[in-house]
């Protein structure tokens, strides 16, 4: 499972032109499933988004986490996550998984996350045709693949 965590002063999710999620600061978590991935890679990265400390503290050092600075977080789904880049110049998707694996995982991690942080997290739609709009505070971004655990 990889993630692509976004710390943003603000961000939202529109399908079809209307909005579905919105927050201001938080996180924006970009989350790709492969079908090797387990409750152990979802429980793993629910841990390091709830404890990660990218948010500054008062000395504008980052010591915070998303839970320290009552943030909020979107979830999205992003199979384009396991794109593989080695042959060509088409992406090849062959890593990511099919809605029939990837859906259950997906939907687990976002109720996972949800119990962590001990508040609702917000959403894309698994599948849709989603604009995400953001504003990356910082710029901060982190890259993390259960599978490579540096």
């Amino acid at each position: 499972m990889r993630v692509v965590i976004q710390r943003v002063s603000s961000a939202s999710v529109t399908i079809d032109n209307k909005i579905v999620a919105e927050i201001n600061k938080g996180l924006l978590v970009l989350v790709g499933v492969e079908d090797a991935d387990t409750q152990e890679d979802i429980d793993w990265l629910i841990a390091k988004i709830a404890k990660i400390r990218i948010f500054g503290d008062e000395s504008n050092v980052m010591n915070l986490s998303v839970q320290d600075v009552d943030g909020d977080i979107i979830v999205v789904s992003q199979f384009t996550l396991h794109a593989g880049t080695k042959k060509g110049n088409r992406p090849s998707y062959i890593k990511a998984s099919k809605p029939e694996i990837a859906i259950p995982l997906y939907e687990n991690f976002v109720r996972k996350l949800e119990s962590e942080i001990g508040k609702k997290v917000q959403t894309g739609e698994f599948g849709a045709d989603m604009k995400v709009a953001l504003l990356n505070d910082g710029p901060v971004t982190i890259w993390i693949d259960s599978k490579n655990r540096e």
